[in-house]
């Protein structure tokens, strides 16, 4: 059971949870559009640094929806975004220059920027999804159970 009542308004159980407001949910998923569709960055990269921050995050619902990144260490741009991504979800304010020393030797300023904010995102998508309570149980496309990896 979720922590708020579903609203009548979107297409998923998040977008029913953030939907009271539908101006709101309308935003949300135009900005969410504009991540996956009219980035620099590649759309591998952002799904890899989803997924790792849906287990910071302890977020069910986004957790059970691909599994764990998939990415080989040699990746060093999508290890780096990862690495950047998991410390912003664990502690921002630890987040210092030499941290953008090193995103600079992979992304441009545009990218960063863009990474930078998609992961902030992604960051508030998924900590609304833990609070509210939107559990593996609503993922309509669930791959994996949170058996599955624990």
């Amino acid at each position: 059971m979720t922590n708020i009542n579903f609203s009548d308004n979107g297409d998923t159980p998040f977008e029913k949870l953030i939907g009271h407001n539908d101006k709101i949910r309308s935003a949300w998923n135009q900005l969410e559009e504009i991540f996956w569709n009219s980035t620099n960055l590649d759309k591998n990269l952002l799904e890899q640094v989803r997924r790792a921050m849906a287990f910071e995050n302890g977020c069910e619902y986004c957790m059970v929806k691909a599994g764990k990144p998939e990415f080989d260490n040699s990746q060093l741009k999508i290890s780096t975004a990862i690495g950047f991504a998991e410390l912003f979800s664990k502690d921002h304010q630890s987040i210092s220059q030499e941290h953008f020393k090193m995103l600079k030797e992979f992304f441009t300023e545009k990218e960063i920027s863009e990474l930078c904010t998609f992961i902030s995102f992604i960051n508030a998508s998924q900590k609304l999804g833990k609070i509210f309570n939107l559990t593996e149980n609503y993922q309509q496309n669930a791959v994996l159970k949170i058996k599955d990896f624990f």
